[in-house]
């Protein structure tokens, strides 16, 4: 069976990297077991993980993600081996394709081949945390006689960021399980079948503690906007089958409407996947999603600090 997990994303707003020893501790003493990161356009991936691999020494580090295209193939195994040497049997690797947003016009590399370039990086991470020296042509890369000077004795478990059929039947197959991202809790229960049983199932769920509904409404659709406009997301949504009622925002965005495209967002949407209220029903709706098949959640609590330190603390209480 897969174990019950309860992580958190950080870094927290508002909250500088040098200032997180205290949140960490708190996480701990609240009986959250996981730490989850993400690389868009602020902190790295690693930083924040490093820095609780000293400060927290029972979470578990994960990310969510890291791109499978930023980094070189080498670097990423010296990356992911560095970080399990400093946590030894608390790190997992997330790894996903990212967008074609954060790749190619943030990074300047092509975002060729998403599928293949995920599931070669499984294939040689594996081989590379099992200390083989590899030469191998994959698909999408090369590798001439690498070899990790980092010996692992329990290498990291392996999740793979997937949205549709095909990518969360690999997380189901090469990896060992998936992270789930901008979703409803019933849209959980349409993703986990193809992932398979006994894998594990993490999700960045976004929550917003705030009973001003003009507010939420109108930071939800800004980010929804923002988000599901990427070629990746807006294919899941369709998938999930809100084609209809997103078409309207993906027809102005396209045509260049910002402003047009925000306000044609149904409220409805934002109610499904942003997660707000008091503290206490932001606690009780992320249980929704830990109900219908997530393993892991891991909230990003998007709020001032003193308020996310509430909600942390409803988070602990609802659970126990």
């Amino acid at each position: 069976m897969t174990i019950q997990r309860w992580g958190i994303t950080v870094p927290f707003a508002g909250v500088p990297l040098h200032a997180h020893r205290d949140w960490f501790v708190e996480l701990e003493d609240l009986g959250f077991t996981d730490i989850w990161s993400s690389e868009v356009n602020a902190h790295d991936a690693f930083t924040p993980l490093a820095l609780a691999a000293a400060w927290a020494p029972s979470l578990r580090l994960g990310q969510a993600i890291v791109p499978a295209y930023t980094r070189g193939p080498a670097l990423l195994a010296q990356s992911v081996a560095s970080l399990a040497e400093a946590a030894p049997g608390r790190v997992v690797l997330g790894l996903g394709t990212s967008s074609n947003v954060i790749v190619e016009r943030w990074n300047n590399i092509a975002f060729d081949k998403p599928y293949q370039r995920v599931r070669d990086t499984v294939l040689f991470l594996r081989a590379a945390f099992a200390g083989e020296k590899i030469t191998e042509d994959y698909e999408t890369f090369s590798v001439k006689g690498f070899r990790l000077g980092i010996r692992l004795a329990e290498p990291p478990p392996i999740l793979l960021a997937a949205l549709r059929p095909g990518m969360l039947r690999l997380a189901g197959t090469i990896a060992d399980g998936a992270i789930i991202n901008w979703l409803g809790p019933e849209d959980v229960r349409t993703v986990v079948p193809y992932v398979g049983e006994d894998k594990e199932i993490a999700a960045r769920i976004f929550v917003m503690p705030s009973t001003d509904r003009s507010a939420v409404l109108a930071i939800g659709k800004r980010m929804i906007a923002e988000y599901l406009n990427v070629e990746v997301y807006a294919a899941f949504h369709d998938w999930l089958g809100r084609g209809e009622e997103l078409g309207p925002m993906w027809a102005a965005w396209k045509a260049g409407d910002r402003a047009g495209a925000v306000e044609a967002i149904p409220d409805r949407v934002v109610d499904d996947l942003l997660v707000h209220g008091t503290p206490e029903a932001c606690a009780e709706r992320v249980l929704e999603y830990v109900a219908n098949g997530v393993t892991t959640p891991a909230p990003m609590i998007i709020a001032d600090p003193e308020t996310t330190r509430t909600v942390l603390r409803a988070m602990s209480a609802t659970r126990r």
